[in-house]
């Protein structure tokens, strides 16, 4: 190691890993130089065998990485950006004021218990809490070991059971979409009752994935990989539903351009067509209370795929029409109703037989064909 001036300013010269360095202190002070001299071989050194200070990164608070985590979140998933932000949201309101280093066992299962006090989900908080260990980074997959080894990292969830709504049900909707404010919510209800389409592909489709003349729509970005890029043909209903919003988008917004989406974003008319709408909740919960109809949106698919199975629609049909990739999925889809089933059985019983002719008790010969046919059976006698 050596220090040395050039003009007023202190160099320190070494060798690391068979390389020199040499560099300015910037500093006119020799004893400054020292110490830089001595923090740049310690830097190295420490970079060299992968130690770094995570002191200062310790002591930040949850709600200084949860804003980072969602910055760099809604770059690479722009699509559920919006659920991100009130999955983080909801933790740093509760625990964003705790230091990163103070993030333990404890401190989930307290989030846990308060999120759960406050009416949450448990399918919500096991995902708000995969969110706090993601956005920790590596002591977080650390934390998520301790977690499942004292089975504390997901609370249970009930399995929702999905049914099929019945044709009153259906009918009752129906109505009461037609009523409402939402210009969105009769078209939306209509396409997950007729293509089975699911919320997230419903609120992304835009007008070029929508062949009215030819009468299909193509299913854009999915949960699955069958079902992305799907089509699906429109039925006469669907499709003279769809024809009459298209002329209301084409009044409010003055034309239909292949990029905008189908259902606009705006509160509280649609405004942005460049845009779509975030959500539909409020519309399909005024709907389901005055309708009087229990059930989720995502039943709108489990009707679909159960009226194509009482339909006698092939199993590869409804497949490829929901987007699904094996049978096992399609039977947790199908609800085949108690109406259905009955009739299915009511057909396997046997209608009694007609009595047959009984033969003559004179002579034991049955009785004589009636004359038109026996007529046709005898040959012409010549005269």
């Amino acid at each position: 190691m050596a220090l040395f001036l050039r003009g007023d300013v202190w160099w320190y010269e070494f060798y690391f890993a068979g390389r020199r360095i040499r560099e300015s202190t910037k500093s006119p002070s020799k004893t400054l130089a020292k110490t830089a001299e001595q923090n740049r071989k310690r830097e190295l050194e420490q970079g060299f065998n992968n130690i770094t200070d995570t002191r200062q990164e310790r002591i930040r608070t949850i709600s200084d990485l949860a804003d980072e985590y969602l910055i760099a979140y809604k770059l690479r998933h722009p699509q559920s950006a919006t659920f991100a932000a009130y999955a983080v949201g909801h933790i740093s309101r509760v625990i964003g004021s705790r230091m990163f280093i103070d993030c333990n066992e404890a401190v989930v299962t307290s989030y846990q218990n308060e999120r759960l006090a406050g009416g949450a989900a448990p399918k919500t908080v096991n995902d708000e809490v995969g969110f706090l260990l993601r956005l920790m980074g590596d002591p977080g997959d650390l934390l998520r070991i301790r977690l499942r080894k004292r089975n504390l990292l997901k609370l249970k969830v009930g399995k929702p059971i999905g049914k099929a709504y019945s044709t009153e049900e259906k009918d009752r909707m129906l109505t009461e979409a037609r009523k409402s404010k939402s210009p969105h919510i009769y078209p939306a209800i209509m396409l997950a009752l007729n293509a089975g389409i699911r919320d997230a592909e419903l609120k992304q489709l835009t007008w070029a994935q929508v062949d009215l003349k030819k009468g299909y729509l193509t299913v854009g970005k999915s949960k699955t990989e069958a079902g992305e890029g799907r089509t699906i043909p429109l039925n006469s209903a669907l499709s003279e539903t769809l024809a009459e919003y298209a002329e209301w988008y084409e009044v409010v917004f003055s034309e239909i351009r292949p990029e905008w989406y189908l259902f606009p974003f705006g509160k509280p008319r649609p405004s942005d067509p460049t845009r779509p709408v975030t959500t539909l909740k409020t519309a399909w919960d005024t709907v389901r209370r005055n309708s009087k109809v229990t059930g989720r949106w995502h039943d709108h698919r489990h009707t679909l795929i159960t009226d194509l199975a009482e339909s006698g629609a092939g199993e590869q049909t409804i497949m490829d029409i929901a987007g699904h990739v094996s049978r096992n999925m399609l039977k947790h889809y199908s609800h085949i109703r108690m109406e259905a089933k009955r009739d299915a059985l009511e057909s396997l019983v046997t209608k009694p037989a007609k009595p047959k002719p009984l033969a003559s008790k004179s002579n034991g010969i049955r009785p004589i064909p009636q004359a038109a046919s026996v007529a046709t059976e005898l040959p012409v006698l010549a005269q």
